[in-house]
Order: C-alpha cells, then structure tokens, then sequence
C-alpha cells in the first residue's frame, strides 16, 4: 500500500542504508520497526507507598529472608 510520511532525513538515511545492507526494500525495514514499536511491553509505572510514623522494620524482622516474612505476614 502506498502511503506519503513525513521522516527525518537522517533517520530515513539510516533506514535505506539497513535495507541495503539487508538486501530488501525500505517498506520492510520501516515495517519491522513498526511492528517492534508497537509490540513493545508498556513500561510499568511505579507505586508510590506512604509510610505513617514508626522507627523502621518490626523488631526481629529480617527483609533478606523471605521465609521469615511469610512468617510474620501469617501470624
């Protein structure tokens, strides 16, 4: 399908050198780059925890072991 875009010079310069290096067209390589932008994963966002007060971890809590904490989650 045939289509008019607009595309830096430079990055179109990259693009066609890609695809003769590849020995295939121009179509393909801004097809492939398509396609990996599009199935990127979204990038997580990050959670903001608050805190309230205290002095810090629980007395006798270890945040290195994991088998503890589950411990302690479970009383």
């Amino acid at each position: 399908m045939r289509t008019t875009i607009n595309i830096n010079e430079q990055i179109l310069a990259i693009a066609k050198q890609k695809a003769a290096d590849k020995k295939t067209t121009l179509g393909a390589i801004i097809e492939d780059a398509l396609r990996k932008a599009f199935s990127e994963k979204k990038k997580k966002s990050y959670v903001h925890l608050i805190s309230e007060g205290g002095s810090g971890v629980r007395h006798g809590v270890d945040l290195d072991n994991s088998s503890s904490l589950i411990e302690i989650m479970e009383e």
